[in-house]
């Protein structure tokens, strides 16, 4: 069971801190919670996916909760806070696609492709809850110039994986989701015991 397929709603859902209503997740071990409140991905990658995998998408293709426009993760910093319909809601973490989103479309190296090129879309948490609808007003409200974008970010997990200076500032950033924190945490301690051996 997978909660990855989704589909356009054409009336309100309520937006919780747990994420919104109707909306479920098979895998909760790995998907979900506070920090995963909301899954984004932006309408404008969609042709470069098209062509990789030779087929129209719909929207919400990529299992996202939100399909928006001009939310770019070379534009989108750790800790941004935008205004969704009555709900303020703020960017937690890059997402990390899985193994799911390949097997939906019968594309083993998709997970790869997002992680490589780093556009994986991200997450929010939600800070104050409230009504959604398909024409809710969606624009950010405040943002941190010294954060990293979701791109460096997704560069540090995924391409700078013996960079402990560039892991030590994405950890810095306090906004960021605990999960992201701990495997950098892991990682900075692995490389540092084997530099003492």
């Amino acid at each position: 069971m997978s909660g990855i397929v989704k589909h356009p709603i054409s009336s309100p859902v309520f937006l919780s801190f747990t994420g919104m209503t109707g909306d479920g997740q098979a895998d909760l071990e790995h998907h979900g919670g506070p920090d995963k409140a909301v899954c984004v991905y932006d309408y404008s990658r969609y042709p470069a996916l098209e062509q990789l995998m030779d087929r129209k998408l719909d929207w919400g293709a990529c299992g996202e909760n939100l399909t928006v426009e001009g939310c770019m993760e070379d534009e989108v910093r750790i800790g941004d806070v935008y205004e969704l319909g009555e709900a303020k809601v703020q960017v937690s973490q890059p997402r990390q696609p899985c193994f799911k989103l390949g097997a939906r479309y019968d594309y083993k190296e998709l997970p790869v492709y997002f992680q490589e090129s780093g556009h994986t879309g991200f997450y929010f948490r939600v800070l104050q809850e409230g009504e959604v609808t398909p024409s809710a007003i969606f624009r950010r409200i405040s943002t941190d110039p010294a954060s990293m974008t979701v791109l460096e970010a997704n560069r540090i997990m995924h391409q700078g994986k013996q960079d402990a200076a560039a892991m030590r500032a994405l950890l810095a950033i306090p906004t960021l989701a605990d999960s992201w924190k701990q495997t950098l945490l892991k990682r900075l301690a692995k490389l540092e015991t084997a530099e003492q051996d």
